[in-house]
């Protein structure tokens, strides 16, 4: 078994703790309050931006020419994903350029930046990980019930998409490619596992 998918085994109890959390369950019923989510775009668009930068980090530590371009390509759909947000937050009025992180918000991007500045591209591959195969996860396992007809619908077509899950094995091919298991490696997904966990907590506890 790959290393990769050791890690995502070893963590899915978190995993499973995310797509049952009462913000993500009532995000597909249509029952989440239209607050809880505009505060939630408002905190993962700040999260995005600083994926984006951690991606770029990683790209200019790249050891091969492959790596460095795939880092950039996975960079550019961070930004195609923050112009889904963009879009949701014209409709939710929410000004992105004046949000605040929430503590939750905070920790995980101080993170993954301290992350990326400090470790091995292979360490970083591990921390931003678990966002895209847990929000893959969540995506899919929610589109097999259907996709939603409310407000709330996009955002599961998004993450259920043929489109997101390539995004989600590349980094995990740089977790076979260029990480070891080490407890350091372990340590750092289980991390990033709660920081996701903690991400949806907070949106629904506004």
């Amino acid at each position: 078994m790959s290393l990769s998918t050791t890690l995502w085994q070893a963590n899915l109890a978190l995993a499973t703790a995310s797509l049952h959390s009462p913000f993500v369950q009532s995000l597909y019923g249509g029952t989440l309050p239209e607050e809880n989510f505009a505060y939630y775009v408002g905190q993962d668009a700040f999260f995005l931006e600083a994926f984006a930068r951690a991606y770029s980090i990683a790209a200019a530590k790249a050891p091969d020419w492959q790596g460095f371009q795939t880092f950039h390509d996975l960079a550019g759909g961070v930004l195609q994903e923050l112009h889904l947000h963009e879009s949701y937050a014209e409709q939710w009025g929410v000004t992105l350029t004046a949000v605040a992180p929430g503590g939750a918000t905070r920790r995980y991007t101080d993170f993954l930046l301290a992350t990326a500045w400090s470790q091995p591209i292979g360490v970083t591959a591990v921390a931003m990980a678990p966002c895209m195969r847990l929000y893959a996860f969540i995506g899919q396992s929610l589109a097999q019930g259907g996709i939603p007809d409310h407000l709330y619908g996009d955002w599961v077509r998004t993450y259920s998409s043929d489109e997101f899950e390539p995004l989600a094995q590349q980094l995990e091919q740089f977790i076979d490619t260029y990480s070891a298991d080490t407890p350091l490696v372990r340590e750092t997904y289980t991390y990033a596992m709660v920081c996701e966990r903690d991400f949806f907590q907070a949106a629904w506890e506004i």
